[in-house]
């Protein structure tokens, strides 16, 4: 049961960081205003919102092949783990440093710290 729920966390997580990582990738001006954020056409400001398009991406495609093959799984939780908890914590930190934002991105954080928390439980349960 374990690597079953360890498969299907690091599927459908992994799948959704990359998802926004693309989203973010192809067209930053619209993914942003979902969240109630709104930027100007700046080439420059684009470029560093769409920068960490590529860690999602690349870190959502290590989680699915940590859910395709097992030898991957322990490196795909913790990888997973780290960018979950590092959106998190980023944002908690902004929250304090520059107040709060939209709701939709409260939601987010919280989500992205119930992510980690699960990912490091999977983690830390899962047989070496």
């Amino acid at each position: 049961m374990s690597r079953l729920l360890t498969r299907i966390a690091l599927g459908l997580s992994g799948t959704v960081l990359a998802s926004i990582g693309g989203a973010l990738l192809v067209s930053p001006a619209d993914f942003l205003a979902m969240s109630h954020v709104f930027i100007e056409n700046d080439p420059g400001l684009l470029s560093e919102l769409t920068a960490p398009s590529g860690v999602l991406i690349l870190t959502g495609m290590l989680m699915i092949a940590g859910a395709l093959k097992q030898r991957l799984a322990n490196l795909a939780l913790l990888t997973g783990a780290i960018v979950y908890g590092s959106y998190g914590l980023g944002r908690l930190i902004s929250m304090v440093l520059h107040g709060l934002p939209s709701e939709s991105l409260i939601i987010a954080t919280v989500i992205e710290f119930a992510v980690a928390a699960a990912l490091v439980a999977l983690r830390l349960t899962s047989p070496t």
